[in-house]
This record gives C-alpha cells, sequence and structure tokens, in this order.
C-alpha cells in the first residue's frame, strides 16, 4: 500500500492570489514574453543572414539571444497558463524537471564570462584578437559553457530529488524554485541549504565580481586609446555590463542568503526569467549601429523579395 505521506505533486500558490491582479499580470506577461521571442529571434536571424555580422561577438551574442528564449521558455509559459487555470498543480517529476532545465540554462548564462573575455582581447589585444579568438576556441569557450551549465544543473537536481517530502505540499511561488522546496521537505535541510548557496548563491556572486574586475581592467586600459576608441570600447562595454548586471544581481540576491524565501524573492524571479530576457535584444541593438544597419537592410531585402512575390 502506498505510503499516504509520500508526496507525489505540488501546488503552485502562483504570484499573487488576487484574481484580479493576477489576470492582468497574466496578460502583461504574456506580452513580454512575445517580445522577448521576438526580439531575440530577430537577433538570431540578423546575425545569421548578415555577412558584416561576423566576429566572435556575435557569434556569442547569437547563442546569448537563443539562451534567453528557451530559459524564458522554461517558466513564462507554464506561469501565464497557471495564472489563468483553476488548477496550479505539479508533480514531483514535473517539478524536478524544471528545476532541471532552469538551472541549465541559467548555469549557461556564464557565457557572460565568455562575452567579457572576447571584449578583453578585443580591446587590450587587438593585434592578437583572430588568432586568440579564432573559430576553434570559440567552439569551445562555448562547449565550455554548455558543460558549466548541466554541471551546475546536475548538482542542484542532486541535491534536491534526494529530500523526502511528506507534507505540506504548498509551494508558495509561481515556480519549483530550491528553497521552498527545502523548506517543504521533512528532513533537517539547514546543510543541504548551504550546498545550495554554495552552488548558487557563492558561484553568481563570484562570476558576478569577475566580470566587474574584466570591465575595469578593460576601461583601465583606454586611457591610451583615442576618444572614437574610448566611445565604441565605452558603447560595447556598457551594453555587456548592463547584461550582467540585471542578470546576476536577481541571482545573487535569491540565493546568496540562508535558506529562507521573502515576498521579494517572486518579483525576483520575474525580473531574472521575464524582464531580463525581454530588455536584452534592446541594450544590444540600441547602442549598437552595426546590428541596427544590418537589421535595416535584412527589413530592406525582405521587402523587396516581398514586392517581387506580388508582382
Amino acid at each position: 500500500m502506498e505510503n499516504p505521506k509520500n508526496v507525489t505533486e505540488f501546488i503552485l500558490l502562483g504570484i499573487t492570489e488576487n484574481p484580479e491582479l493576477l489576470k492582468m499580470l497574466s496578460a502583461v506577461f504574456l506580452i513580454m514574453y512575445v517580445f522577448t521571442v521576438l526580439g531575440n529571434l530577430v537577433i538570431v536571424v540578423t546575425v545569421i543572414t548578415s555577412q558584416s555580422l561576423r566576429s566572435p561577438m556575435y557569434f556569442f551574442l547569437t547563442f546569448l539571444s537563443f539562451l534567453d528564449v528557451t530559459y524564458s521558455s522554461v517558466i513564462a509559459p507554464k506561469m501565464i497558463v497557471d495564472s489563468l487555470s483553476k488548477s496550479t498543480v505539479t508533480s514531483l517529476k514535473g517539478c524536478m524537471a524544471q528545476l532541471l532545465a532552469e538551472h541549465f540554462f541559467g548555469g549557461v548564462g556564464i557565457i557572460l564570462i565568455v562575452m567579457a573575455y572576447d571584449r578583453y582581447v578585443a580591446i587590450c589585444k587587438p593585434l592578437h584578437y583572430s588568432t586568440i579568438m579564432s573559430p576553434q576556441m570559440c567552439c569551445l569557450l562555448l562547449g565550455g559553457a554548455w558543460v558549466g551549465g548541466f554541471i551546475h544543473a546536475a548538482i542542484q537536481l542532486l541535491f534536491m530529488y534526494q529530500l523526502p517530502f511528506c507534507g505540506p505540499n504548498v509551494i508558495d511561488h509561481f515556480i519549483c524554485n530550491l528553497f521552498p522546496l527545502l523548506k517543504l521537505a521533512c528532513m533537517d535541510t539547514h546543510t543541504l541549504g548551504l550546498l545550495v548557496i554554495l552552488n548558487s548563491g557563492v558561484m553568481c556572486m563570484t562570476i558576478f565580481l569577475i566580470l566587474i574586475a574584466s570591465y575595469v581592467v578593460i576601461l583601465c586600459s583606454l586611457k591610451s586609446c583615442s576618444s572614437e576608441g574610448w566611445r565604441k570600447a565605452i558603447s560595447t562595454c556598457g551594453s555587456h555590463l548592463t547584461v550582467v548586471v540585471l542578470f546576476f544581481v536577481p541571482c545573487i540576491f535569491l540565493y546568496v542568503w540562508p535558506v529562507a524565501t521573502y515576498p521579494i524573492d517572486k518579483a525576483m524571479a520575474v525580473s531574472d526569467s521575464i524582464i531580463t530576457p525581454m530588455l536584452n535584444p534592446l541594450i544590444y541593438t540600441l547602442r549598437n549601429s552595426e546590428v541596427i544597419n544590418a537589421m535595416r537592410k535584412l527589413g530592406k531585402q525582405r521587402s523587396f523579395v516581398g514586392k517581387q512575390w506580388s508582382c
């Protein structure tokens, strides 16, 4: 006979329990998610089809845009559907699958370190740039980001999958997140909580500090550059640094504290999973004339093809 205390499903309370506010937020999040998918796909198509965007920076930008779409898709569609549904029940296996995907694609976010390294080589060692950032090196760095994300997610899943859940089964969140799940486990999770902080919070903090330090080094190396070189470097690094802050600050806030949940955790999760992926295309295009010109050229080509077909 099955143990009645063995929890096999969880109830997600969602982002709010106010039904009117929930409907409004679901509509807003749906619009934001559509903009996220369309905006990032436009960048991917533009870089792939444009001959002028063949540098390693745009190779990594394409991957980051793809990552934004997949990471947001792990969370946003289910949150929107749950907001409009009367049933917000998720199975234990479904919860673990979402947790794995969330931390896998979030962990691959260490691609931002690769992008910072690319900018460091381009600005500080321009004569050796093409040699250092060869196609083989770019693929190797990209593969390293995938492996890093997988290891991070596998460790998190290994921690969580062994936990016994024997009730209650209500999660005060819109996703299956680490700390709410730890609070529901029927065992002492103090040590496990510290390991989770080490694998998530400390990792986010360390990567964030490394990135900040790298951009400080880059800016310090610009003292001897011309005003035009300084302006271009500041524009590029400024975009990268904005994305770094938007990605890692919510991550640090969510995972660097001891095992506890706060009301603002939901807002930080929304920022990390919906707002940041939506803003990334704007951040990288509005201050990048090369991408804007490539988009305009692509638009003119499609318009020309459309007129030919209409004739």
